[in-house]
């Protein structure tokens, strides 16, 4: 008890504000943890190991049938009024995502999506033994996810475009690649900073809900870019949708 009220009268004042960025005392209470090895044999003994693969395959593959039915859902309609519009498709990516980064941040760390993994292993956060079992867990998950959504009714999948990121007319291909380079860079930025334990041990008295800016960004890129591309910022996402619809045009596109 001693301790928690010294640290409620403390408080906000505890790191001061006016320190310069990089000073000692922004890293107070707080230790930089060693970089994870490059492989580590290890893991593959450890049944939270397995339990991580199984928690990034669902989220994956919930997000794919919640996104890839909403999306499919706008394109049958005669009427676009009666959908959800687009505002929807963004807001059914961007739940989604604050909904399963939420819910697996404990079990594997709630990627769900092989550019965050990719970015977490090169700041070594992660083993590419874990970062390799990761992305294929990724993209099996969003394959069954668009596969499960096409077994409703293959045909009118085929016709509506599956859900599949393709350029639009409007738009070059380079068009595409630089809006998602740009969205992804968006979207690993705000994890690495959401994320950042070095941040929440100078901030602590600001609480900080890592799953809300994570799926805040995937909302505002796909608000943006759905015009050109569709939007992925998820190469599972684009993956699955591409495999199951397999048409020429998506796989041009990928």
């Amino acid at each position: 008890m001693e301790g928690k009220e010294e640290d409620v009268k403390v408080g906000a004042n505890k790191y001061s504000e006016r320190q310069p960025l990089g000073t000692s005392s922004q890293s107070k209470d707080y230790k930089e943890p060693p970089p994870a090895p490059l492989f580590e044999p290890g893991e593959l003994h450890s049944w939270s190991f397995w339990r991580a693969g199984i928690g990034e395959f669902m989220p994956t593959f919930l997000f794919l049938y919640i996104t890839v039915l909403t999306v499919m859902g706008y394109s049958r309609a005669n009427s676009k009024c009666s959908t959800v519009g687009v505002q929807g498709i963004v807001w059914a990516f961007g739940g989604m995502i604050f909904a399963l980064v939420y819910c697996t941040a404990g079990i594997s760390g709630g990627h769900i999506n092989p550019a965050v993994t990719f970015g977490l292993f090169l700041a070594r956060k992660l083993s590419l033994t874990r970062a390799v079992f990761y992305i294929v867990m990724q993209c099996l998950g969003a394959i069954c996810g668009a596969g499960v959504v096409k077994g409703f009714q293959p045909s009118l999948y085929q016709v509506k475009g599956g859900g599949a990121n393709v350029v639009n007319n409007d738009y070059t291909k380079g068009d595409g690649l630089g809006a998602e380079i740009v969205g992804t860079f968006v979207l690993v930025y705000t994890v690495f900073s959401a994320t950042d334990a070095k941040r929440n041990a100078r901030d602590s008295h600001v609480p900080i809900l890592a799953p809300l800016p994570i799926g805040f960004a995937v909302f505002l890129v796909h608000l943006a870019t759905i015009p050109i591309i569709g939007t992925c910022i998820n190469p599972a996402r684009s993956l699955g949708a591409a495999i199951i619809y397999n048409r020429d045009q998506a796989w041009d596109d990928h």
